[in-house]
């Protein structure tokens, strides 16, 4: 018999202008051998595929209604798919080595949406597969999408400062 999901509503957490993502790393950090986690959002939380299927889940997303999504991360077991780290937006094997960012813009006291549109702008004065890095407020979960839909690659974190950093390879 398989483990009933773990739950986490980050919805509340969303319209309070927070951040979930420790909540949800919490929660990741608590599952059972096997169990998956089954998260509640207000958006299809796309940045979060990448995260976790770094640390070996797969997502199965729908939406619910009212702009809300249901996602249920569930083990996969072993190692990343090598097919899946080369597709656009996904982190790539640990083991891969980027080039040095050619440059590092600081957005992290714009108001939206100008920091999505100065790295944006950045990122375009950039040839094929350079880097540029970027300063951000918040997790930027809009110009992940924008990024997926250009063909480009990131990496990111929140840094323990507050503050998201995300290196972009421009594809």
């Amino acid at each position: 018999m398989t483990a009933p999901y773990y739950d986490v509503d980050a919805r509340p957490i969303l319209r309070a202008g927070g951040e979930p993502f420790s909540a949800i790393m919490a929660a990741v950090n608590a599952l059972a051998p096997g169990q998956s986690l089954r998260l509640l959002a207000t958006f299809k939380p796309i940045p979060l595929f990448q995260v976790l299927g770094n640390l070996g889940f797969e997502a199965s997303a729908r939406e619910i209604g009212a702009g809300d999504w249901e996602v249920i991360f569930t083990p996969v077991g072993g190692e990343p798919d090598a097919a899946a780290a080369s597709e656009p937006g996904k982190a790539g094997s640990a083991d891969e080595i980027w080039p040095e960012p050619v440059a590092e813009i600081d957005n992290r006291d714009l108001e939206p949406p100008e920091p999505m549109v100065k790295t944006l702008e950045g990122l375009e004065a950039l040839s094929p597969g350079q880097t540029l890095a970027a300063l951000l407020p918040r997790e930027p979960v809009f110009l992940f999408e924008e990024l997926e839909a250009r063909g480009h690659r990131w990496r990111g974190a929140l840094e323990p400062e507050g503050h998201y950093r995300v290196v972009i390879r421009r594809g």
